[in-house]
């Protein structure tokens, strides 16, 4: 017999806002945007309140700000983002045996096999209140038997709550819920289900399978088990892989500051482009220089959480500057981006328009489809990076 899986789904509710509000107490019960200018900035985050008129996060703030007018925005700080996530991350990490990060504000825990020594549910509710404790942020969790459904309590039981979905109690919990709850679902996907008059999750569950196979393809098997609670994903611990990194020598030494920076550009991209792909995010940068002498120099910066290239590039560029002796000629040159953790590309809402954002898609939707530098940064094609491989070494 499968024994039961105890999944808990954990979310730090309106993680930036309740951070700021921790500074800033006035910011409490109004209505907040986290994010860029108001003129072409975007919503990172917003406060209940906020969303009660309609607003949500990649909004532009323009149209927020219309939606409503007395909205107060904060700029937001990665700093105190990154802290807040860190010490979250450190009591989660002494309180269970398993988990996984797959964002800055988003944690799946295993317990599974725990119940034979604890009340599981018992377990979480302590962490929440450990949390909550410790560091004054609100946050809500789900547990259940797999991590979609997870998710989906972890979202029915927001703001500030917690959700237990028993064993066989799974069919019953997602049958009024409408299709939009299931995570991973594309418009183009509800849409097409909707023409059908399938609307509700229960409309799904009494779907024949092969009817939505014929209809959806591989993505028909995956609405129907989502539909009845299956998920049999694993949680992937947080350290599984610790960094990428990517590194040239010369065969002739160079000592030209813009060729050496052409040559970050390019690997960077590369790494955060290897990123995104394995839906990784990182929060250290470092370089690596060698001179002639074999003599080996390393600078490394902490960051946010991210695998954007517009945000890495500048840290690059600056990690040069102070590890490199500009008289001395350069033999090897590598760059290294670590502390992983697993999550999707989180836009940098706060720094971000409307036109990078859909620039970034539209160049990985081009390089994930025809191959890395199908598309690139004009700065990083005018040193060959065709004749090398930058994932060879490193």
């Amino acid at each position: 017999m499968d024994q039961k899986r105890h999944i808990v789904h954990i979310d730090l509710d309106s993680f930036f806002v309740s951070v700021e509000r921790k500074f800033n107490p006035a910011l409490i019960g109004k209505p907040v945007l986290i994010g860029g200018s108001a003129e072409r900035g975007v919503v990172a985050s917003c406060s209940y309140e906020a969303r009660k008129f309609g607003i949500h996060s990649a909004m532009p703030m323009k149209q927020a700000m219309k939606l409503c007018p007395e909205a107060i925005i904060v700029r937001g700080t990665h700093g105190r983002y990154s802290d807040a996530s860190r010490e979250v991350t450190e009591i989660i990490h002494d309180a269970v045996p398993l988990y996984q990060k797959t964002s800055v504000d988003e944690f799946y825990i295993d317990l599974t096999g725990m119940d034979r020594f604890y009340d599981c549910f018992k377990m979480a509710c302590d962490l929440r209140q450990r949390v909550i404790r410790e560091t004054g942020l609100p946050i809500s969790f789900g547990m259940a038997s797999g991590k979609t459904v997870a998710k989906m309590a972890t979202n029915a039981a927001k703001p500030n709550g917690q959700l237990w979905i028993k064993h066989g109690e799974e069919l019953k919990f997602l049958a009024p819920l409408p299709i939009s709850k299931i995570p991973g679902l594309g418009e183009s996907t509800s849409q097409k289900l909707y023409q059908y008059g399938i609307e509700k999750i229960g409309d799904l569950q009494r779907t024949n399978i092969k009817f939505l196979e014929t209809v959806f393809g591989k993505m028909g098997i995956f609405l129907w088990e989502k539909a009845h609670g299956i998920d049999h994903n694993e949680i992937v611990p947080h350290s599984d892989r610790k960094s990428i990194s990517t590194e040239r020598t010369f065969d002739i030494n160079v000592n030209d500051h813009r060729t050496l920076e052409s040559i970050l550009v390019s690997m960077t991209e590369e790494l955060s482009s290897k990123l995104r792909r394995e839906n990784k995010l990182a929060s250290c940068l470092a370089i690596k220089i060698r001179y002639a002498n074999f003599e080996t120099h390393t600078q490394q910066q902490k960051i946010a959480l991210t695998a954007a290239e517009h945000i890495l590039l500048p840290g690059i560029k600056n990690l040069l500057k102070k590890a490199w002796n500009q008289h001395r000629p350069i033999r090897l040159i590598g760059v290294r981006l670590s502390n992983l953790a697993s999550g999707r590309y989180q836009i940098n809402l706060f720094e971000d328009n409307e036109e990078r954002i859909r620039l970034y898609q539209a160049m990985d939707n081009i390089n994930f489809k025809f191959g890395d530098k199908t598309i690139c940064r004009a700065a990083g094609m005018d040193i060959g990076t065709r004749n090398f491989n930058p994932f060879m070494r490193g």
